[in-house]
């Protein structure tokens, strides 16, 4: 298992343990999004599907969903994000983590996309 993989949808999934992984946007993602004021975060024991919405977010701009790349249960949040959603505009892929998932289908994790792969999607974007 690579150690971090993303979605075309601007989400990374970090492997922290065997069947544990930490959930963000990109920063890509938050560069479009701009200033993050507020975010929503899940309740820990949820249960997710590849594509549920686990989080809310909301910038100047705009309010976006951050959909969960892989199935799994919410295990910790980023309580951090609740008085500081800068976090993830300043640091999206360290600080700005979002939640972490104990996997249900691990396999999952391996249909996302590589770092190569990502950038050649966003690549292809502009």
């Amino acid at each position: 298992m690579s150690e971090i993989r993303y979605t075309q949808d601007h989400e990374w999934v970090r492997v922290v343990s065997e069947d544990i992984v930490e959930v963000g946007i990109t920063d890509f993602a938050q560069e479009q999004l701009g200033d993050i004021v507020f975010i929503e975060l899940p309740e820990v024991d949820l249960s997710v599907d590849a594509s549920d919405e686990i989080a809310v977010i909301e910038s100047v701009k705009a309010a976006a969903e951050l959909r969960s790349p892989v199935s799994g249960t919410v295990i910790e949040i980023n309580e951090e994000l609740e008085d500081q959603p800068e976090l993830v505009n300043e640091n999206p892929t360290e600080d700005g983590w979002f939640c972490k998932l104990e996997l249900s289908s691990p396999e999952e994790f391996d249909d996302l996309l590589n770092e190569d792969e990502y950038s050649e999607y966003v690549a292809s974007l502009e």
